[in-house]
């Protein structure tokens, strides 16, 4: 140990760290990680020690899409429910999404304005996403000083005004300007030509709406995407990727060398087509759950790594936005409290394993968003922690979750997983299901 004072040892049977899970003692001093022990090291002297058993200690969560909408849309999220949701499945640490607040954060007054009703309110770490549209690009530059972590743009109508999309000159604008100073482009991909072109029924008929958001909408908007950060040496990551048949494309990139990154959702990854029952709009995002095949596909996707991470894009709204007609209803998946019990209960299926999921749900999103005190369970980063029970399973009741309008599309589902507690640097922030009072801190790109 480096000789810091001790005050805090977690042990289980099974730790999982970056080099696999195993018997561990977890020494924690002044809310950073001394030492990863042996399971039956002495504890020292004055420490208190936490024992979960056979309960799988993984590295706190890292989520780097989360739509809070707060302030200006509050009665769709918040901040405070939004990270009480967070703690109470597992992730300790979120970056919340420039749009859907009113302000966007647009502009460094806008992200203040966001820090200030954010502070009081965290129960996890968090920060922020800079938002680059077609009227901002000189304020790309002083957002980044101001600490966001990078920038989302849209290439197809964001569903609000505020938040325009950026056409492809002003895609490759903006995208210079960031790669100018090193920072990261985060891009909602869906080709708007693609999606004008595709027939648009209104209605309940699931069917009518998948058809209604085609994958060549996807592929056509990354095909560009890596153009634009191949031809500019620019760091890109494309969001919540739904079309398989991108596959190919990014990983041929990335064997060429362009940086680009990529993510998935839990709603893509356990959710299909064919479960969606006509008018139930709890499932409508966008893009959309696709078929079954196409699930198997991303799976692939994710073990041989062209799929970088996943995250929740948790988007949630007020019940009546989620009317029975999928061309009007909002579009959004509410899923922060959910998202590893359902990607477990999936991947134990299919035969990965917890270091997989820590892999994809921690360590991978906090490198993405440079977040090097997060994502593992190794001397000093942040003492964050999830305790799983994976072996037990739980039915999801809205009414118990935490986010603010109980709309899900896991209702009355079982799951693998139940989180037992969560811990943001040594501090035990939520313990079945009882959740402490806020001590989450506000997070800065580290420069």
């Amino acid at each position: 140990m480096s000789g810091v004072d001790v005050n805090l040892v977690l042990r289980s049977t099974r730790v999982v760290t970056p080099e696999g899970t195993r018997p561990a003692a977890v020494a924690v001093a002044g809310g950073t990680i001394d030492a990863v022990l042996p399971y039956d090291a002495d504890v020292p002297a004055g420490a208190r020690l936490e024992d979960f058993g056979d309960d799988v200690l993984l590295p706190g969560l890292v989520d780097t899409h989360v739509h809070v909408n707060d302030p200006g849309r509050t009665e769709w999220e918040g901040f405070w429910t939004a990270t009480r949701a967070a703690a109470a499945g597992g992730i300790t640490t979120l970056l919340d999404m420039p749009l859907n607040s009113l302000p966007p954060t647009t502009t460094v007054d806008h992200l203040r304005t966001k820090q200030q009703v954010a502070a009081p309110k965290a129960h996890v770490d968090t920060g922020f996403w800079g938002g680059a549209i077609p009227s901002n690009v000189k304020d790309l530059r002083p957002l980044y000083e101001a600490g966001v972590f990078g920038f989302k743009c849209f290439l197809s109508p964001s569903g609000v005004e505020e938040f325009p999309e950026l056409d492809q000159e002003q895609l490759a604008r903006s995208m210079a300007e960031i790669a100018g100073f090193g920072g990261l482009l985060i891009v909602h991909a869906e080709d708007p030509h693609h999606l004008a072109d595709a027939p648009q029924r209104p209605g309940p008929a699931y069917a009518d709406f998948l058809a209604s958001r085609p994958r060549d909408a996807e592929n056509t908007a990354i095909e560009n995407l890596i153009a634009h950060a191949k031809r500019l040496n620019a760091r890109v990551h494309v969001l919540h990727l739904s079309s398989s048949d991108a596959l190919p494309l990014i990983a041929a990139a990335k064997r060429e060398g362009v940086r680009v990154t990529v993510e998935s959702c839990p709603h893509f990854l356990t959710l299909t087509a064919e479960e969606v029952p006509d008018g139930a709009t709890e499932f409508k995002c966008c893009p959309p759950i696709r078929e079954a095949a196409n699930q198997d596909t991303l799976w692939a996707g994710l073990a041989d790594g062209t799929i970088d991470c996943i995250v929740s894009d948790h988007s949630p709204c007020t019940t009546d936005l989620k009317t029975p007609d999928f061309a009007s209803a909002w579009g959004g998946i509410s899923s922060l409290q959910l998202g590893l019990p359902a990607i477990w209960t999936e991947a134990r299926r299919r035969g990965h394993t917890l270091d997989d999921v820590a892999r994809w749900m921690s360590a991978a999103p906090a490198e993405l968003a440079g977040l090097t005190r997060k994502g593992a369970i190794e001397a000093g980063r942040d003492a964050d922690f999830a305790v799983l029970a994976p072996e037990a399973t739980f039915t999801v009741d809205p009414a118990e979750l935490f986010h603010r309008n109980q709309v899900t599309a896991y209702a009355g589902k079982t799951l693998h997983g139940v989180v037992r507690s969560s811990w943001l640097r040594g501090v035990r922030i939520v313990s079945d299901g009882v959740l402490a009072e806020p001590t989450g801190r506000l997070l800065e790109r580290d420069r």
